[in-house]
């Protein structure tokens, strides 16, 4: 698998394949309105594909995840994507590196908690203020569960 930092060559692609996963080219998150596309972050390539996305958002001492996506399962992707972005944050002398995620998706909750991260935060009912800013965020989520909460979490550097 190999790594690589997105250039200014790959925001089209980013701004496309955002659109194709998250409905829109914005993500909204905390009542923050970001464009991955205009972000930082890293595609993974495995047997010569794009198996994999993070972008992410510095600020002081933390480094947000704003976006991790795979497309190939079972070859650590995601888990590679991870590493890298806490080896950026470490040379950013961040201190925190945290995300949020919402309350449906159990299969995120699971993969980073795995990976060393923690519950910081349950911001019940937020996910009402961010369909304000992005209406296109669905009602309901994975398993037809009411997407109405957001998720921090969080890894100490």
């Amino acid at each position: 698998m190999e790594i690589h930092l997105l250039t200014p060559a790959d925001r089209d692609w980013v701004r496309r394949k955002i659109i194709e996963t998250w409905g829109a080219e914005t993500v909204v998150v905390h009542q923050t309105v970001y464009h991955p596309a205009e972000l930082p972050g890293f595609i993974a390539e495995a047997e010569g594909e794009i198996a994999g996305l993070l972008t992410y958002h510095l600020e002081g001492e933390a480094c947000e995840i704003v976006t991790l996506d795979t497309w190939r399962t079972g070859l650590g992707v995601g888990t590679a994507l991870i590493e890298t972005v806490k080896q950026a944050a470490g040379r950013e002398k961040c201190r925190r590196l945290w995300l949020v995620t919402t309350n449906d998706n159990l299969p995120a909750l699971r993969f980073y908690q795995k990976r060393g991260f923690v519950i910081a935060a349950v911001h019940v009912n937020s996910i009402e203020k961010d369909r304000r800013l992005k209406p296109e965020i669905p009602l309901t989520g994975m398993d037809g569960i009411p997407i109405r909460d957001e998720i921090e979490l969080e890894m100490m550097l």
